[in-house]
């Protein structure tokens, strides 16, 4: 006899030896056993038709994002982003490749400017904006309104809008806001870690204004006029009211969170805020950065920041010191903060729960976060991830278009009518 027939004969044996009860027992297990596999199975292939699916409609829609740090960037270390950069999160191919075709590049102008040369250092950054798009006509175009962004798309190109992100290049000026219009500017955020001369900064504990200036309240009504989104991105509390209490036109939120998943975080919005901007018809822009999204990743942060500063105090170092920056590689290896692409889906879910689909969408501060993006969003070829996880949650394709640009053009092209509205007298 072969092998097969031996095992036959065993088989029929040990079945003798079993009772009916034992016998259905066995097939239970192996009819349970089957159903598992099978139910194992057609979730993996299930998810990767999904996948499939995400990564279409990446390349068919169009995606804007409202923060991109690439200016400041290059400030730092000059690099062609019309090919794959060593460093960063953001360039032409990956942006490609993720589906990103809209991304507003951030004229980013540190708090310290306040004290002279911000108008001067946001001119050198649009002027940057500006060379990119010279450089690499055939895959960069500086747009300034939705039609100039689809018909950017349209030509396969990477539509490059701008925002300003702090309001201190305006100066004590009120004619720079149609200057810097007349610059590109789309957006401007209103200030940054430090209380300016509009406003109050989140970051900043001072309440030089409790809320908006005077100068403030006029900046408000100039940008309304003129035509630029207001960004509440970085301002206090009552800064945000105030703008709310004021503005004719929405407004948005460029690059931030839901304060419920980071207790005490005011950089984040409340639901109330968000609740608040809905109202207006505004957008908020959820931030891709770690510690914007969840408290277990902002626990880590500070736990590996006191590390690196009990290090560097001890031993002399300054954080550019070799050994240092070994350190603090080694801290953050040891403890990564990272949070996870389904954790941005919980703040989208969130925004849509207590204000509707219509008033959320991306703001991933690439190259501004520095790494601390969360696992499967870590750079702009990642977006499908993001999509995937949308579908999956049961977002229909019409809700991500509104997610990925619709809600954002939306107030983009309100804007826009107000502004000709008021310039017209009506």
């Amino acid at each position: 006899m072969d092998i097969s027939t031996y095992f036959e004969f065993f088989k029929k044996k040990f079945n003798k030896l079993l009772t009916r009860e034992e016998n259905y027992i066995l097939k239970l297990i192996k009819d349970f056993s089957f159903i598992f596999i099978s139910m194992v199975f057609l979730g993996c292939n299930s998810d990767a038709s999904l996948l499939t699916r995400a990564k279409k409609i990446s390349q068919r829609i169009i995606i804007t994002d409202g923060h991109i740090d690439i200016p400041w960037r290059l400030t730092k270390k000059m690099e062609d982003i019309s090919v794959r950069t060593e460093t960063g999160d953001f360039d032409y191919i990956r942006a490609k490749e993720g589906g990103l075709d809209v991304p507003f590049m951030s004229i980013y102008v540190p708090s310290f400017y306040q004290e002279g040369g911000a108008k001067e250092k946001a001119d050198e950054l649009i002027n940057l904006v500006f060379k990119l798009a010279d450089d690499s006509p055939d895959k960069f175009r500086v747009v300034t309104s939705t039609k100039e962004a689809e018909k950017t798309f349209e030509d396969g190109l990477i539509a490059l809008p701008m925002g300003m992100e702090n309001g201190a290049p305006i100066e004590h000026d009120l004619s720079n806001i149609t200057y810097f219009y007349n610059r590109g500017i789309r957006y401007i955020t209103l200030t940054h870690a430090k209380d300016n001369l509009i406003c109050d900064s989140s970051y900043d504990t001072t309440a030089t204004w409790g809320g908006l200036s005077d100068f403030g309240y006029q900046v408000v009504n100039e940008m309304n006029r003129v035509g630029i989104m207001i960004d509440i991105s970085h301002v206090s509390d009552n800064a945000f009211y105030d703008v709310m209490k004021t503005t004719k036109a929405p407004a948005i939120a460029s690059h931030s969170s839901c304060r419920v998943f980071t207790p005490g975080f005011e950089r984040n919005m409340n639901d109330s805020m968000i609740k608040t901007l809905a109202d207006n018809g505004g957008v908020i822009q959820i931030n891709f950065g770690s510690s914007f999204l969840t408290q277990t990743s902002r626990d880590k942060r500070d736990e590996n920041s006191i590390k690196i500063a009990e290090f560097s105090e001890k031993n002399g170092y300054n954080l550019e010191d070799k050994e240092m920056i070994e350190f603090s590689k080694k801290v953050q290896e040891e403890n990564p903060i990272y949070a996870d692409v389904t954790d941005v889906v919980d703040h989208i879910d969130h925004v849509v729960k207590i204000a509707g689909i219509d008033h959320v969408a991306f703001g991933s501060d690439f190259d501004g976060v520095g790494d601390t993006l969360p696992y499967g969003l870590k750079d702009a070829s990642q977006f499908p991830n993001l999509i995937f996880h949308l579908l999956k949650r049961g977002y229909s394709e019409q809700d991500i278009q509104k997610i990925c640009y619709k809600n954002i053009w939306r107030v983009w092209n309100e804007v826009d009518d107000i502004a000709n509205s008021l310039q017209n007298g009506s």
